[in-house]
């Protein structure tokens, strides 16, 4: 019998949708699928055609976290804190969250521990109504591994993270669109249809200046203001000088919607 792949991969009209695959195992994240996971980003970035990618998962839950089954497998071993799992986990994290190009996590149903913090790692989050959000760490005795500790004070505050972490809550997606982890709920046979509109709507837009845009609200957190208004105005120079700038000036002049083309 042949297996089903960890991920599904297709782009269609300038997105990428990346979806993972593993249903039976509510889409956790072992090395295999971690690994595929980068190259296809990689492969993405590259890939002039694609202008916005989504992130999201096959079956009942976007994604439980890691793979409890290796990591069990890995302590029966002996390897656990050396067989690559935590290693590879952060270069898809730090790869994600470095995406030139807008991303989406289209959240259905359960996010846990590194999947939760896999949709923290993307630029826009929309979650089903049915979707929950759980840090997972503390539950099992550990700490945050995966990035939830530098997103979440940033996207939610310090008590927040902290009621989240400590206490392990498990969240609604009304909870967490109060809170501010993520942007949109909705209805979840709409999850799709909705994420398409938004992924569109980026996908025809000057991704360029996304790109520039994405670059500066990094490195602005690391800067003082006068620092951030050169930085501002040198990535300025550069969406002035690419095509999609000419072009906006252009359409501005003769009253059309623009068409840009990401460069």
């Amino acid at each position: 019998m042949t297996s089903q792949p960890s991920l599904l991969n297709r782009v269609e009209n300038g997105i990428a949708w990346i979806t993972l695959n593993r249903t039976e195992q509510r889409n956790a994240l072992d090395i295999p699928t971690l690994k595929a996971l980068i190259a296809a980003l990689d492969a993405h970035d590259a890939d002039p055609a694609v202008r916005v990618l989504v992130l999201t998962g096959n079956g009942k839950g976007f994604c439980a976290g890691a793979d409890v089954a290796e990591w069990a497998d890995a302590e029966r071993r002996g390897i656990l804190e050396t067989y690559g799992w935590t290693e590879t986990a952060h270069q898809l994290m730090n790869r994600l969250h470095g995406f030139s190009k807008p991303t989406i996590a289209a959240i259905n149903g359960i996010a846990v521990g590194a999947g939760m913090d896999l949709s923290l790692c993307c630029d826009l989050r929309v979650a089903a109504r049915s979707a929950r959000f759980k840090a997972g760490y503390t539950g099992m005795a550990y700490s945050p591994d995966a990035g939830a500790s530098w997103h979440l004070p940033r996207l939610i505050g310090v008590e927040q993270s902290k009621r989240l972490l400590f206490l392990d809550e498990l969240w609604s997606a009304d909870r967490a669109l109060a809170t501010g982890l993520v942007g949109e709920v909705c209805a979840d046979e709409e999850l799709l249809a909705h994420t398409t509109t938004l992924a569109t709507r980026l996908a025809s837009g000057p991704t360029f200046a996304f790109a520039q845009t994405k670059v500066l609200i990094e490195g602005g957190a690391q800067r003082s203001l006068a620092e951030q208004l050169h930085a501002e105005q040198a990535a300025g120079l550069l969406c002035g000088r690419s095509q999609d700038g000419a072009e906006a000036l252009k359409a501005a002049v003769e009253k059309r919607t623009p068409h840009f083309i990401g460069q």
